[in-house]
């Protein structure tokens, strides 16, 4: 394609990769003729979403013409009546993305620094790119973010630190003593923003729960979504809770009616149904431990993931698994674009899709 317009382009933009997203399910059936399709590649609810949800959005349907309330009134008091926080603690986004890519643009450029880990989600580095700010990939650990290396690599031109707990796409978590340690000795004047889009999904004691820190470090930004345990991601709604000044800022910065009016009537509807939460989270700690088991029996090696997925590896052979995934109907997503191209990442699906994989994956094994 000629490039007629790239001398125009801002410098930091040219190297941005666009972003691909996992093979659409129409796409696939028109291209193997397939009437049956598991979609196991973007970490989506199998569940959908709570009746209770879809029948409030029912209910709406009249004022579609309507622009939505632009400072979400309604959502931001109930979410923060249900977070125990103040309605000035929290703001709301067209999806987390936008929420963690205004924290970049807000607080970083040209000259600063923003660290995070390597295998982390790819918008923390495009943030950086996008502002002209330089990314600072922090070495894994364990496949993990390596806490005492990513407080190492702050340095007085670092402006924000994005970690992700659950981690996508690994699937790993740090603990909350590893939490503590780090976050005492960051710089008061450093944004550490915390990505928990995954922590309904987290069964274990030793997690930390970012909203309990942000009280003693004002530096704080803990970012969540509604679009997997709560299975509303076609709507894009994700939120930041943090100090009443630092959400001023995002509040100041964010698109005007940047959250429509279905999302804003559906998470309302969402949070009075936490059994909906509930089930979904027993629904997936059912479908982790059926996957690990066939993992197990079939000998393959997989990252132990406490979100709603899991990464399993095929060696060389992981390009030619998963077309033939792809070829019997399965689609789950390939992690070459995260410099990690022996993995494949699994979502938990409903137990139709699980079984539908878990039968492919073991007749191509043998």
């Amino acid at each position: 394609m000629t490039k007629l317009f790239e001398k125009l382009l801002q410098p930091q933009i040219t190297g941005i990769q666009t972003y691909v997203p996992g093979k659409p399910i129409s796409e696939l059936q028109r291209e193997y003729n397939l009437s049956r399709v598991s979609k196991l590649a973007s970490n989506e609810n199998p569940l959908g979403a709570s009746p209770k949800v879809l029948q409030a959005i029912r209910d709406q349907l009249a004022d579609i013409g309507r622009y939505p309330d632009g400072s979400a009134y309604y959502l931001t008091h109930e979410m923060a009546k249900f977070l125990n926080r103040e309605p000035e603690e929290v703001a709301f986004g067209n999806g987390s993305n936008e929420m963690l890519e205004l924290v970049a643009r807000i607080f970083a450029g040209p000259g600063d620094e923003i660290v995070y880990s390597q295998y982390a989600f790819a918008i923390y580095a495009i943030s950086a790119q996008i502002v002209g700010a330089k990314g600072v990939e922090v070495p894994a650990k364990g496949w993990g973010h390596d806490l005492p290396a990513i407080l190492k690599a702050i340095t007085p031109k670092t402006k924000v630190v994005y970690l992700a707990n659950p981690n996508n796409p690994t699937g790993t978590m740090f603990t909350k003593d590893e939490w503590e340690a780090f976050i005492s000795k960051v710089p008061s004047d450093v944004i550490v923003v915390l990505d928990e889009a995954y922590f309904e999904y987290v069964n274990d004691t030793d997690y930390a729960n970012g909203l309990e820190y942000i009280d003693d470090y004002p530096n704080l930004l803990v970012s969540r979504t509604f679009s997997k345990a709560y299975g509303l991601a076609s709507l894009r709604l994700g939120y930041l809770v943090g100090h009443k000044e630092l959400i001023g800022y995002i509040n100041k910065l964010r698109a005007p009616f940047n959250v429509n009016h279905y999302a804003q009537v559906a998470a309302v509807a969402a949070i009075k149904d936490q059994n909906f939460v509930k089930k979904t989270v027993d629904y997936n700690l059912s479908g982790m431990a059926q996957f690990l088991a066939v993992f197990d029996k079939l000998n393959i090696d997989y990252i132990p993931s406490y979100g709603n997925f899991v990464c399993a590896s095929f060696g060389d052979k992981t390009n030619e698994v998963n077309q033939e995934l792809l070829k019997k109907g399965v689609i789950t997503r390939p992690l070459a674009g995260y410099a990690m191209p022996e993995y494949l990442r699994i979502s938990i699906g409903s137990s139709t899709e699980n079984q539908h994989f878990i039968s492919v994956i073991t007749s191509l094994m043998k």
